[in-house]
């Protein structure tokens, strides 16, 4: 085992978030044209990907994984950060080089870019002939349609209903053990240095009916992890009122459904479906949460909470609505009512608008107290549109910001190194999700604190749970055997 490669250091963690790239899996059912799919940013947008080609499978496409044989290709892009908009114009560059060659195929860019740079993308980005918001994507027939007759397309309108509960999504690349499943869409939170309300739209729930039948559907199909996805999923909140849905009643009485609620409602679906959910805000994370997490043995003991900034300061120009003391008793809360082994991950900041050495300090404090997981870091990336563009100077020299995220990396590594180290010598249930990135002579899977472990394969199998006794691991990664 010391001699196998980890599948995942803290680096590569980091990576992820801005590089992963996710493309369309082979679906073949004999439909006329080919439809590749692109991938770029966050969980959601990877979930969107599945609710297109969902839709666009009942017009007449199947899916296929070499855009050789694409009659459409669409990618659905990220805007959270500058580098996310340059590797997809330089995706858009090399896309051309395929439309030369077959100038029938049709290209389209989806998502938060779509969403924010509009008619930008058709006028500058000659090779794009479709582009689709978020909200839009029942509308893709139409606009292929539009295109197919010689024409430009475009709908990025955001809409206040919008939840895509009655499609059931073509699971992408799948695994066939973990599945997404969205709860809500858009964003209420304004967080100065975030895109995310303006190209997502305003915050709705999913109706709870739509989403225990897809966590059934999928458990029926051997699906054993369903992950629940939103911008704020602490903020989940259904009721017939708001939601202008059927009725729901317990004694006769509406009911209002918030995400501990919901939380425990996919639980009960059965014992041996493991949940997850991302992401939490910490101004909205409740100890009623926390006690069904603490309920549940099938509900994962992981909490993905972005701090940002370790200032108060800061985090009221961020617009985070909360302070540096109350994220501290959040994370207290978490460790209380979950222990030690709940993992707690984040994002963070470096070089935000005026801060100061002092400031950044704080941050790596914060570190210190929370212990992390891992966590997403990155320096500030000044957005167009949001507030902290319009309101704030981006005034700190990108040297700074760069020399203080490697000192915000280093503490990572250090912080993963410890609590991954912690593990050593003790018995984990983990729900085995493939085999090894590194070798097939060994499978994988994660902890119910959402950390990967690597194991030799033995007689079992993709989906089975195992218990696994830790006997070392990286600052990203857990080696261990199978044990009874």
């Amino acid at each position: 085992m010391e001699n196998l490669i980890p599948d995942l250091d803290i680096l590569d963690r980091n990576k992820e978030l801005t590089e992963e790239v996710k493309t369309t899996g082979d679906y073949n059912s004999g439909k006329k044209r080919k439809l590749y799919i692109e991938s770029y940013g966050c969980q959601m947008n990877f979930s969107d990907s599945e609710i297109v080609a969902s839709i666009l499978h009942n017009e007449g496409f199947d899916t296929t994984s070499d855009i050789a044989q694409a009659d459409l290709v669409f990618l659905n892009t990220c805007s959270i950060r500058e580098k996310a908009e340059q590797t997809v114009r330089y995706r858009l560059n090399h896309i051309n080089g395929f439309k030369k060659k077959k100038p029938e195929l049709m290209v389209g860019v989806l998502g938060c870019m779509a969403e924010r740079l509009k008619t930008k993308l058709l006028e500058e980005e000659k090779i794009v002939d479709l582009v689709a918001g978020p909200d839009a994507y029942r509308d893709l027939p139409q606009l292929i349609a539009q295109v197919d007759e010689g024409a430009k397309a475009v709908n990025t309108f955001l809409s206040r209903e919008e939840t895509y509960a009655d499609i059931s999504p073509v699971r992408l690349n799948s695994n066939g053990v973990t599945a997404f499943i969205s709860i809500m869409r858009g964003c209420d939170n304004m967080c100065s240095f975030c895109v995310v309300p303006f190209t997502r739209g305003r915050e709705r729930s999913r109706d709870p009916h739509s989403i225990l039948a897809e966590a059934k559907d999928l458990f029926d199909r051997g699906f054993r992890e369903v992950t629940l996805l939103g911008q704020n999923v602490d903020s989940y909140k259904w009721s017939e009122e708001e939601n202008n849905k059927a009725r729901l009643e317990k004694k006769g009485v509406d009911q209002v459904v918030n995400f501990a609620n919901l939380l425990e409602m996919v639980a009960q679906v059965n014992p041996d479906l493991r949940v997850r959910f991302s992401t939490s805000h910490p101004k909205d994370i409740t100890d009623e949460v926390l006690h069904t997490m603490a309920k549940y043995e099938n509900i994962c003991k992981n909490i993905h909470l972005p701090v940002q900034s370790g200032s108060s300061r800061i985090l009221e120009l961020m617009n985070r609505g909360y302070t540096r003391e109350w994220y501290l008793e959040r994370a207290k809360s978490i460790r209380t009512i979950l222990g030690d082994d709940c993992g707690i991950t984040s994002d963070m900041i470096a070089g935000f608008c005026t801060e100061t050495e002092e400031e950044h300090k704080e941050t790596l404090a914060v570190m210190d107290e929370v212990q992390y997981d891992y966590s997403f870091m990155f320096f500030y990336s000044e957005r167009p549109g949001t507030l902290a563009a319009k309101k704030f100077t981006d005034d700190i020299p990108v040297d700074v910001k760069k020399r203080r995220l490697e000192e915000i990396i280093a503490k990572q590594s250090e912080t993963s190194l410890a609590r991954y180290t912690k593990d050593i010598g003790k018995k984990y249930k983990v729900l085995i999700e493939g085999t090894s990135r590194r070798s097939d002579d060994f499978l994988q899977g994660r902890t119910s604190s959402n950390k990967v472990v690597i194991f030799a394969k033995e007689n079992k199998k993709k989906g089975e749970y195992v218990n696994v006794l830790v006997e070392s691991c990286t600052q990203g990664t857990l080696l261990g055997k199978i044990v009874d």
